[in-house]
């Protein structure tokens, strides 16, 4: 069995791990300036209110596209040499992609006061973006569908190139609206910027244009969307369940404690997903497609024992040195205003760390197709973060959010090990023998 230091050294995956960690770069520095232009033109409530939309817009895109994606990529790999199944798995997923996302604009659009109000509140009115999102969603769908064509013919370097000159486009215009427009400006640009990418798309898409004239709703089939089920339901339960609670929980602190901790909290989260995002991509990039190819326990048991000796420690180095440098992260991404963010910083590193635990091992659910287990998992999991910090906000105010995030995935980790614990113990048991 290849192990996880000798797997991540492999030429190819080597090769797409390098641009997969380019692309994050990329994103982070973005991430960065975005969060520095919305803290000193707009402020600690306006972030509050970005990421309330930020949040809706993630569970809105995903939910579009059916969250088709990770599935198209895997499929479009498989077939990519066989011209007919490979016409029905683009037909069948553009088709039905193309169904939800118009059905999802239309909702949106005309319910925009509704989803207005869900987000910001009858004190705000920002209808009018809700209802460019809606025009914009379209655009998002259909780039979506290229990067996963693109993406399941491995042409990573295109991928790169657009990733990156779409950052830096996106970042220009937000910076720009900003700028002009104050919070007005970053809403808008929330919602059109990922669909700005599209233009670029379209350039390193030419060389796969021979692939439109697959496109035929003749050769839609439903066994190709049965193939989908597993990976569509499992990414809607993510994408829709996690930012929604985080919308339910970030409007509890605007009621119960106040719209400025509020944004305290929004800018700890956007901190933790800038570090995390080289962890989910590692969990997509070498356990997704490895844990797929383990076909016994104990190769599944050295899996993840040797991530837990390897990459762990580093990583929980990485969050003390978070920790430590917190003083001096938060006036640096952000401005003096949100120096009582440092205060969340505990509760929330320990909280990502017990995470990341966890879902390494929850990845077996997704490789495994196990879609059952995985939604019962993560409704579990929302519903106990929402509970949990509700009650603790009411106790220690917008720090119990934090905590709240900790005392959810640290049950969430139990009950990952009660599923997978015989086997792994069994492990600790043979090792302390050896």
């Amino acid at each position: 069995m290849r192990k996880f230091n000798n797997y991540i050294n492999d030429h190819v995956l080597f090769k797409v791990a390098n641009l997969n960690t380019a692309t994050i770069i990329t994103k982070i520095i973005a991430g960065i300036l975005t969060s520095k232009a919305i803290a000193i033109f707009i402020g600690v409530e306006g972030m509050a209110l970005i990421g309330n939309l930020r949040n809706f817009l993630s569970a809105i895109q995903t939910f579009s596209i059916l969250g088709f994606y990770n599935g198209l990529v895997k499929s479009i790999s498989e077939v990519k040499n066989d011209v007919f199944k490979l016409s029905q798995t683009l037909s069948t997923a553009y088709y039905f992609g193309f169904a939800s996302t118009v059905f999802v604009a239309f909702l949106s659009y005309y319910n925009a006061k509704e989803i207005n109000d869900f987000l910001f509140s009858e004190n705000y009115n920002y209808a009018y973006v809700i209802k460019i999102m809606a025009l914009a969603l379209p655009f998002y769908a259909l780039n979506m569908f290229s990067f996963s064509i693109m993406n399941g013919f491995s042409k990573y370097k295109i991928l790169l190139i657009i990733n990156i000159i779409g950052q830096i486009l996106g970042l220009s215009v937000t910076l720009l609206l900003i700028y002009q427009y104050n919070i007005d400006g970053a809403l808008l640009s929330a919602v059109i910027a990922p669909s700005l990418i599209l233009l670029i798309t379209f350039v390193g898409f030419v060389n796969q244009r021979s692939l439109v004239s697959s496109v035929k709703i003749s050769n839609v089939s439903f066994g190709v969307l049965k193939k989908f089920a597993p990976f569509a339901v499992m990414a809607l339960v993510t994408a829709i369940a996690i930012p929604m609670v985080s919308i339910m929980i970030r409007n509890y602190i605007i009621d119960e404690v106040g719209i400025k901790e509020a944004g305290h909290w929004e800018a700890m989260q956007r901190i933790s997903d800038y570090y995390l995002m080289f962890v989910n991509s590692l969990m997509t990039l070498y356990f997704l497609p490895r844990f797929s190819e383990i076909e016994t326990k104990e190769e599944f048991r050295k899996e993840i024992f040797s991530f837990y000796k390897t990459a762990m420690p580093k990583f929980g180095i990485g969050l003390i040195i978070i920790y430590l440098l917190r003083s001096i992260l938060v006036p640096l991404i952000f401005s003096d205003d949100f120096e009582p963010t440092q205060d969340l910083f505990f509760w929330q590193l320990l909280g990502d760390f017990v995470k990341v635990l966890s879902i390494v091992i929850a990845y077996q659910f997704i490789a495994k197709k196990m879609f059952v287990h995985f939604i019962i998992i993560e409704v579990f999991l929302v519903i106990i973060m929402y509970l949990s910090s509700v009650y603790l906000i009411d106790i220690f105010g917008v720090k119990g959010a934090v905590m709240g995030h900790f005392v959810s995935y640290l049950m969430h980790y139990g009950i990952i090990l009660l599923l997978f614990g015989s086997s792994l113990f069994k492990v600790i048991s043979n090792t302390d023998e050896d």
